[in-house]
């Protein structure tokens, strides 16, 4: 496997995490129920959000995958899960009983389930579980992200060593080398995602970025063992205009079959399509950021350092800046950047005047 330093997927882990940043801007927006709604939807949101799903939060864990994968072959396994506990738990629980409470209280008062200031509000944030009727968020709200990396990371530990060891690895992928190949590693995406969806209940649930946790695990699989095999970093640069063209396809073909044959998110024609437009986004992506983003800068060094903090931060300061807005005699159009603009700006004053800058706020945010 490749042991150098890969820029590209530091690139692409910067930009998802900007992409996240404006998928959940959008959220304000777009015609599904969120924390906080603004006073009018968008359909341009609408289809914005729709189209994010699709590959915002796959990207998240392909990323991870590759993340882990190299520092496996540096670290032991005490010293893997301590960093892993280190950079994921901690900022978890942190940001649990601080970042988080201000959104399930904004979320409380604007859909009519509380009364009353945050101050208020805090003891009752203990009042049961989220997602079951109460308000304490174990999970972390969009945190979530960072539980189920750490989960992940655990049960995969074995399998993971296991790869690492094999010399056979290379033999066994050859087929995915030849033209077009690259695709047919969609199938267990596929699969899994039918297996989901007639699952309406517990692994069915679809309520983590849109996606089950069972193909989150998937997809994190599949990404580590595309890690083992350094070709597979030219196969995709080979294939990334091809796969862009088909995503984009696949997903025009995905809203058409729902607005015009009204399939549900639970059709298995839709399960496979999904499966499919997803693996083509992510072959995309790499394949383009290994074409052209193979190299470092002073911003991407600068970057690569803050987006786990900016992910933290980034939606609790969208929901609070977006509660002082709702009711702005704006129309989306204006709304929409503005509200991007000063949260972000929030955020960046957050990272650079405590976070970056205080030791403890490093170690509580994930830093080295």
């Amino acid at each position: 496997m490749n042991t150098n330093r890969r820029y590209d997927v530091d690139w692409l882990r910067t930009l998802a995490t900007g992409g996240i940043f404006l998928f959940h801007t959008a959220r304000f927006f777009n015609n599904e129920d969120w924390h906080i709604k603004n006073n009018m939807s968008s359909e341009g949101a609408t289809i914005f959000v729709a189209i994010l799903v699709e590959w915002i939060m796959p990207l998240f864990f392909m990323l991870s995958a590759l993340s882990v994968s190299y520092a496996l072959t540096r670290r032991g396994n005490g010293q893997y899960l301590s960093e892993r506990f280190q950079r994921l738990i901690i900022p978890l629980l942190f940001g649990i009983f601080t970042i988080i409470p201000p959104q399930v209280y904004i979320e409380r008062i604007t859909h009519g389930q509380f009364e009353g200031s945050f101050l208020q509000f805090l003891p009752h944030y203990f009042d049961g579980m989220y997602g079951f009727g109460g308000n304490f968020a174990w999970m972390g709200l969009h945190l979530w992200y960072l539980l189920m990396l750490f989960i992940f990371s655990l049960i995969t530990l074995p399998l993971f060593r296991l790869l690492l060891k094999s010399a056979s690895i290379p033999n066994l992928f050859a087929f995915f080398h030849k033209p077009g190949m690259i695709f047919l590693l969609s199938i267990p995406i596929m699969l899994v995602e039918l297996f989901v969806n007639t699952q309406p209940n517990g692994i069915g649930i679809h309520d983590f970025g849109g996606w089950s946790p069972l193909s989150y695990l998937v997809i994190f699989i599949l990404g580590y063992l595309i890690s083992l095999d350094p070709r597979f970093q030219q196969t995709l640069a080979r294939h990334a205009w091809a796969a862009l063209v088909l995503a984009v396809v696949s997903i025009i073909s995905g809203f058409l079959a729902v607005r015009y044959f009204h399939l549900s998110n639970r059709d298995e024609l839709l399960a496979i399509l999904r499966g499919f437009d997803t693996w083509a986004w992510l072959v995309a992506f790499m394949g383009l950021a290994a074409r052209y983003l193979n190299f470092s800068n002073s911003f991407l060094k600068y970057a690569s350092e803050a987006s786990l903090p900016f992910y933290i931060l980034h939606q609790s300061v969208i929901v609070i800046v977006a509660f002082f807005m709702v009711n702005l005699p704006l129309g989306v159009s204006m709304k929409y950047p503005l509200l991007a603009i000063i949260a972000f700006a929030i955020i960046m004053a957050l990272y650079e005047g405590l976070v970056k800058r205080i030791k403890i706020f490093r170690c509580l945010f994930g830093m080295k």
